[in-house]
């Protein structure tokens, strides 16, 4: 089965060649490529790609407002290529939460030459995007606090109480990982237990991520740095190009920030994370896997689970990807699978029973 493949870009320069570079691939079939959205919808409905990629900047309609339509309407997996898309850029958060699988960004000058030395790239991008299974984005804006239903997201269900003083909870998601994290979230107040997350995302697009994320959540989001303290209320978000690792001291857990190797292609990698937090936390910690492309994170999570900590993993039908967790499960590192609605409900319920 080849992957079926559309593009829409304005720039004539690239749809011809990226023609010629995803025509040089067997495994990739390219069925059509448009100037803008508007020419774009109707060849899509009729030859439904497996792809699609997307530029952002074309007449007529963006690409994020034409991505977010049909991610409310038919989802595609989409991989946003755009000028507009430069490391750390806020339009490139934007294009991850309307539903982008991935994100590349090209230069405005030498497009062409840069197109053909990313061909590695890019193809792999693709066929990497083929796997994931989209969500649909409902028209709801994420809930903000002192917005309608926002009061939902500052306490927590009836008949849960948050009783434990500090016990850790660590997390790691990759491919619609954006998404889900934020999902989560927003249900927990602002005094669920302290969270430790590892997204993999490139340097410069953490920090901003968490921004966002405090913006619209309960808890305190931010970046982490070295020595920041994991405590009740706060979500630490590992900073892309560093691992974070959990420490504890004087019965505290804080966050250990540095460089390093990469491990399992990724720096931050979950498995960095979670093996720290076997090792200083065990039986005291709760570990949860989300979406996610390849196996990071689980033999992290096998050893917490074996330590006797409590693992939770998303379950296929909720997951844009079902590689991370499909992992963790195969190792036998986890006590629960369940859908994405239920994660905020199982750390409620983890720091309940103290």
């Amino acid at each position: 089965m080849t992957i079926k493949v559309f593009v829409v870009d304005d720039s004539a320069v690239v749809r011809q060649t990226l023609m010629h570079l995803l025509q040089s691939d067997p495994e990739i079939e390219l069925i059509g490529s448009a100037p803008n959205p508007l020419i774009a919808a109707p060849m899509i409905r009729k030859s439904r790609p497996d792809v699609l990629l997307l530029d952002i900047e074309m007449p007529g309609m963006d690409g994020l407002t034409f991505l977010r339509q049909q991610m409310e309407e038919c989802p595609i997996a989409t991989v946003i290529c755009s000028t507009l898309t430069e490391a750390g850029s806020k339009m490139a958060l934007d294009a991850l939460a309307a539903g982008a699988v991935a994100v590349t960004a090209k230069p405005r000058l030498g497009l062409k030459q840069f197109l053909e030395d990313s061909r590695r790239e890019i193809l792999q991008t693709l066929k990497s995007a083929a796997r994931a299974r989209p969500q649909p984005r409902n028209r709801t804006p994420a809930t903000a606090p002192g917005a309608p239903g926002a009061a939902a997201a500052l306490r927590p269900p009836a008949g849960l109480h948050a009783l434990s003083v500090n016990k850790p909870v660590v997390l790691g998601s990759s491919t619609g990982g954006t998404q889900a994290i934020e999902a989560v979230l927003l249900e927990l107040p602002r005094d669920a237990p302290g969270i430790a997350i590892v997204q993999h995302m490139p340097e410069k697009f953490t920090a901003m991520y968490a921004q966002r994320l405090d913006a619209v959540c309960a808890m305190d989001v931010r970046e982490a740095r070295d020595g920041d303290r994991l405590e009740r209320g706060v979500v630490l978000i590992a900073p892309g190009g560093k691992h974070m690792q959990l420490r504890k001291a004087v019965g505290q857990y804080f966050a250990v920030v540095a460089d390093g190797p990469t491990v399992n292609r990724h720096k931050p990698s979950v498995d960095v994370l979670f093996r720290s937090a076997a090792e200083c936390a065990g039986a005291d910690a709760l570990a949860i896997i989300l979406t996610g492309m390849g196996d990071d994170g689980a033999r992290g999570m096998k050893q917490m689970h074996d330590r006797g900590a409590r693992t939770v993993a998303q379950d296929e039908a909720s997951c844009v990807v079902f590689g991370m967790p499909k992992e963790a499960i195969r190792m036998g590192g986890v006590d629960a699978v369940m859908p994405l609605g239920d994660v905020a409900r199982s750390i409620l319920e983890f720091d309940r029973r103290g």
